[in-house]
């Protein structure tokens, strides 16, 4: 074994904009006596947490450093604008980069799309968190392009969002020290991959017993066993109407013959 009653609870991490309510509660149903701890981190801080041992795994965002980390992509989000229900940009049903020429796109210091041009205007600076420039939008200072997840965690009345069909994509992944995949981590990974419970890697149920083989049968013999049934027509024993014995043909008995004269 690789370490599971090294780790008596599992704990994972998790970024913003991630649910994982559905693998926490499938992982209380098939391993109740192991304690699943959620530790909620930002984008910057995952991967350090993950080899600190902070946590044993964790959902974060791509790309993954696999020098000393593992990593499964799991899915793919669309991206969104983030803007005022009053903004044009609320009538239709999406947009391109180039519908935000003339809009001041903000662009937080935790941004998880990792722009090569950013579309827009730029504002005068930069602000701290995606939850701030939230705020900001709110204020009528500019529009925000995020993954989908994070306009709905940060979701307020007076905004609205549209999705950017040419922005970049953001990935989520599970990741983990790949030193330290344990049974644990195995079992995290197969319910995460919508193993069964039989199917789960590291945690494979012990084979069922052989079925006892049914004895064979002793043949019929002569001797020792069963006493064999004898063949129509062959007669054993003594035969009740001659004084011979049971090997020996009995005699025809019919009308005795007269001598001549």
């Amino acid at each position: 074994m690789t370490g599971s009653e090294a780790s008596p609870s599992f704990k994972l991490a998790y970024v913003p904009g991630v649910t994982p309510a559905k693998w926490v509660r499938i992982w209380n149903e098939r391993l109740p006596d192991v304690p699943l701890t959620l530790v909620a981190v930002s984008v910057a801080e995952a991967f350090d947490v993950l080899r600190e041992g902070g946590a044993d795994a964790g959902f974060v965002r791509l790309p993954v450093d696999r020098t000393d980390l593992s990593a499964i992509p799991l899915y793919t989000e669309t991206t969104v604008v983030v803007v005022p229900k009053d903004h044009v940009v609320a009538a239709v049903d999406q947009v391109s980069t180039d519908d935000l020429a003339d809009d001041i796109v903000l662009h937080p210091l935790d941004d998880t799309l990792g722009w090569e041009r950013l579309p827009g205007q730029p504002a005068i600076e930069r602000p701290a968190t995606t939850e701030d420039a939230v705020d900001l939008v709110a204020a009528g200072i500019g529009v925000l392009v995020v993954p989908q997840s994070l306009a709905r965690l940060h979701h307020r009345k007076d905004l609205t969002y549209r999705p950017v069909t040419d922005a970049p994509e953001s990935r989520v992944a599970l990741s983990w020290p790949e030193e330290k995949t344990t049974d644990l981590v195995e079992d995290f990974i197969g319910i995460v991959r919508g193993r069964t419970v039989n199917s789960t890697r590291g945690r494979a149920p012990a084979p069922a017993p052989a079925e006892p083989k049914a004895k064979a049968k002793r043949p019929e013999t002569g001797g020792g066993g069963a006493r064999r049934k004898p063949a129509a027509g062959k007669a054993t024993g003594r035969n009740p109407r001659s004084g011979g014995s049971g090997g020996a043909k009995g005699t025809k008995r019919g009308k005795p013959r007269r001598g001549r004269s």
